[in-house]
């Protein structure tokens, strides 16, 4: 994560979505679960108690949901990267964690979760 040592974190957004490689998920859909942590300087915000020096997390987390419900993709990969992009849309935003959890995922053997991780910077890495 970022230099900044202060974070806002969503964890366990819930949303309903049509993404996947077979058709039946694209069709049926599926839950999926986000967390996302936001790199973020907060002493502007605190000291000033200023909404507008934060990011409203609540906004955030409905622009979150909207992300991932847009039109289907393959890979939780590529919804990892639209949600890091809706984040760092928020300039107070340095960096951001994006966890896609696929708890449903279409695997034969025993499992508890499937998740892929993105980490993404304002340095564009």
């Amino acid at each position: 994560m970022a230099e900044t040592r202060d974070r806002i974190t969503l964890t366990g957004l819930r949303v309903r979505a049509h993404h996947g490689v077979f058709d039946f998920e694209r069709r049926d859909g599926q839950e999926f679960v986000v967390d996302v942590v936001a790199a973020v300087d907060l002493r502007a915000a605190s000291g000033g108690d200023d909404l507008a020096s934060t990011v409203h997390y609540g906004v955030l987390a409905e622009e979150v949901v909207a992300a991932v419900e847009r039109d289907p993709v393959d890979l939780i990969e590529t919804v990892a990267e639209r949600v890091a992009a809706v984040v760092l849309a928020h300039p107070p935003v340095e960096e951001v964690e994006v966890t896609v959890h696929k708890p449903n995922a279409p695997i034969e053997v025993p499992f508890q979760d499937v998740s892929v991780t993105v980490v993404r910077g304002r340095d564009g890495r």
